[in-house]
């Protein structure tokens, strides 16, 4: 099957699939008569307990999702995942879980591919909407339901019978990094645990470990092929004549992509920014990519590498990856718009990218997108002042929002009862960040002073900065060596790349005098101001030409 045949969008009229919705399946506000169906379900705790008789239009429901899963229609599939699933979610189950799996059992007839399935997202809404949250008996139920469900996919002799949209296989993956996070974090926090959970814990050290984490994921890869299959589709070639029986099954190639896009979150996670960035070695970021068309997967991306870049000091490859995805999310818009829970999440993702890429400019200016950059004045015009004043505080706080949950890949010292044990990976980050940052604080000041000057005398520049003369030598020499990064240029790797200067200006050093030269060729704004003019003009045309047809 190719690619494209899985790319589809959730439709919107009436289906003339035999298995289509029952009557009243979306008219929530029907009654049927039945006193049962006919209450208030807001409150669906009930729902979990064995031998509680579920409303018809439910059980109505899960048939034929059900139905759609084993049909392998993957256009029905997505609509009822998309729509039917979420819209009963806020209907009926929006602060309290779905039916348990021994509920829906006899509903479907036992029918255990589609059961797994139903439990993934039984468990992904509990972490999502249930306000207490997940239970640990909850966290390692689930976790053994991911087992099952790759067991499933990668111990099969072929390709199994399972086609699902690409937004519930990447969900798939995404969730289940993000329940590794969460436990992660969980067991870390010692002091809100009695001992019986401490000693569960104890007893299923293998339950949510990194290694079987990262053999996922891993695993995935192998079996679809999909690193060899972007190699060839890169060089222009047909990456299903190398991607093998599995690889040219669409569920294996998605999740195959999805893996090593769950591999660079995992490994940025882990504080392994080089490693993260090594497993996408054979996607080019700086061309549209076939493979991956779901958003959120392109948003998530994009952050996790501008991030790994940043932490790297190849900040003008991290402002040039945050530039890109922000103005797609401005030109895309409107598709989050649509999708509620899409947009929540995307909105939070692009205030998290505007912060980090505030403190990217703050620590290498340069020009970028005028759309962007607007924006970026409008959100943090002040905070990036203050950044450059050398608020270290303000960096700090721009640091806390905008970075991802670090985790430990070990599990804690259970005897210890330190109450900040799942704080202490972000906080090695946050020293690693901020040593950095305190290396160049001087450095935007001195940026300022020499844009001021043709010559400068080090006395004099040193008493503008309050600083003797050998301690101003040794942060121009920081100018200069801070200024210089590795950027890339060419080729499929984010890792490849060339040392560039960056900086508007240049100097040397001659006896006690330095020299000084602008590097950037100032922008020629008359031929910015035609080009805007000749596009309004071609506007009006269009507009004109479509009135009068």
């Amino acid at each position: 099957m190719q690619w494209s045949d899985c790319n589809y969008e959730p439709s919107h009229e009436q289906s003339d699939n035999p298995y289509a919705y029952p009557s009243g399946y979306n008219d929530y506000d029907s009654h049927t008569g039945d006193p049962r169906q006919d209450q208030d379900y807001s409150d669906s705790r009930q729902y979990s307990q064995p031998g509680y008789i579920i409303p018809e239009y439910i059980k109505n429901f899960l048939t034929y999702f059900q139905k759609c899963i084993n049909e392998q229609n993957v256009y029905e599939i997505q609509n009822a995942y998309e729509n039917g699933f979420n819209k009963l979610t806020e209907r009926f189950f929006r602060n309290s879980p779905w039916p348990g799996a021994e509920v829906v059992s006899p509903i479907v007839n036992d029918d255990q591919v589609f059961l797994i399935l139903y439990k993934e997202l039984y468990y992904r809404h509990i972490y999502a909407r249930v306000q207490s949250g997940p239970s640990l008996e909850q966290r390692f139920d689930s976790y053994y339901n991911y087992c099952s469900l790759f067991n499933y996919i990668l111990n099969a002799e072929g390709p199994v019978p399972l086609d699902l949209p690409n937004q519930w296989l990447w969900d798939i993956i995404d969730e289940f990094i993000y329940q590794f996070q969460s436990f992660s974090i969980y067991r870390c926090k010692l002091t809100k645990k009695d001992d019986m959970e401490t000693k569960a814990l104890r007893n299923n050290a293998k339950t949510w470990n990194v290694h079987s984490v990262l053999n996922v994921l891993h695993s995935l890869v192998e079996k679809s092929n999909i690193n060899r299959q972007l190699e060839v589709y890169t060089s222009g070639g047909d990456p299903d004549s190398v991607a093998g029986e599995f690889g040219q099954h669409a569920l294996y190639k998605m999740l195959g992509y999805f893996s090593l896009i769950g591999l660079l979150r995992l490994h940025s996670l882990l504080g392994d920014y080089y490693q993260a960035l090594k497993v996408l070695e054979n996607i080019d970021f700086n061309k549209t990519n076939k493979y991956s068309r779901v958003p959120a997967c392109q948003i998530t991306t994009f952050y996790y590498v501008g991030f790994a870049y940043m932490m790297m000091r190849r900040y003008q490859d991290a402002i040039r990856t945050f530039s890109n995805i922000l103005l797609y999310i401005q030109r895309t818009e409107q598709i989050f718009q649509n999708r509620i829970q899409l947009y929540d999440q995307s909105n939070k993702m692009n205030e998290k990218m505007y912060t980090v890429l505030a403190m990217c400019l703050v620590l290498h200016p340069m020009r970028i997108d005028e759309s962007v950059h607007s924006q970026l004045r409008e959100k943090f015009g002040d905070r990036m002042i203050h950044m450059q004043k050398g608020a270290m505080s303000e960096f700090e706080a721009c640091f806390y929002f905008a970075s991802p949950k670090f985790l430990s890949p070990v599990p804690p010292n259970y005897d210890e009862t330190g109450p900040n044990l799942h704080k202490d990976p972000y906080l090695l980050q946050l020293n690693v960040f901020l040593q950095e940052v305190a290396q160049q604080i001087n450095l935007p000041v001195i940026r300022s002073f020499l844009k001021l000057y043709t010559t400068l005398p080090i006395s004099k520049l040193a008493a503008f900065m309050n600083m003797s003369e050998d301690q101003l030598r040794t942060q121009l020499m920081c100018f200069k060596h801070k200024m210089k990064n590795v950027v890339w240029t060419k080729g499929t790797s984010g890792l490849d790349g060339e040392f560039q200067s960056a900086s508007e200006v240049d100097f040397y050093i001659n006896q006690d005098m330095i020299h000084i030269a602008d590097t950037k060729v100032a922008r020629r704004y008359g031929d910015f101001f035609i080009r805007q003019i000749h596009k309004f003009q071609d506007i009006i045309q269009t507009m004109k030409t479509a009135s009068s047809s």
